[in-house]
């Protein structure tokens, strides 16, 4: 039943889609629908918790006892964004939902993705931290708590908006998109131009 309402409200929003079209994808009666699922905004909540769920999920599970947990920080961020773009590939219609459609309503929708965004925001500043620590030349100006939290923001927002071109094309793999990902943000564009490219893990 989520999953034909997951289809439903990417393809026609939250305020045109009916519960009629998502009882008639999921094979069931709209009385059971309700009876189930609750309300149109119930159920659009919970198709929102779920997919937040799933996303979390793949990003905090993405290094396994094979790749360990003491990957340089540069490895480490691009297993959880192979991780990330993979689901997102595996579920573009809950990706619309997720980061299209409930931003876009208000309360309690977009408190929920905000939620998620604040969770990856935090994971990715402790990396950026590791990083800093591990990298950092001696003498010099270390940054500051604002400059992580501003260069978290600033990667996951690159990240939504990359995984946005993603889901429209169905031929791009996730690892690829990760490692366009690790060029801009970890190389930077300088040496993207000179044609150093980060060495993506084969």
């Amino acid at each position: 039943m989520m999953d034909a309402a997951v289809v439903v409200f990417a393809r026609q929003g939250f305020h045109a889609a009916s519960m009629d079209e998502v009882a008639e994808r999921a094979g069931i009666s709209k009385p059971m629908l309700y009876l189930y699922l609750g309300s149109k905004e119930e159920l659009f909540l919970a198709c929102i918790r779920r997919e937040a769920d799933r996303v979390r999920t793949a990003i905090v599970s993405a290094l396994d006892d094979e790749h360990g947990a003491d990957l340089p920080p540069d490895r480490a961020l691009w297993y959880r964004l192979s991780a990330f773009f993979a689901v997102v590939a595996q579920h573009r219609d809950a990706w619309r939902v997720l980061h299209q459609q409930a931003p876009a309503h208000g309360e309690p929708f977009a408190g929920e993705v905000a939620a998620l965004r604040s969770a990856i925001v935090e994971f990715v500043t402790v990396l950026i931290e590791r990083a800093v620590a591990e990298r950092h030349p001696r003498g010099r100006r270390r940054p500051t708590a604002d400059d992580l939290g501003a260069l978290a923001h600033s990667l996951i927002g690159a990240c939504e908006a990359l995984a946005d071109w993603s889901v429209t094309r169905p031929d791009e793999n996730p690892d690829v998109t990760s490692a366009r990902l690790m060029n801009f943000a970890w190389l930077g564009l300088d040496n993207l131009l000179r044609g150093t490219h980060w060495p993506r893990p084969r």
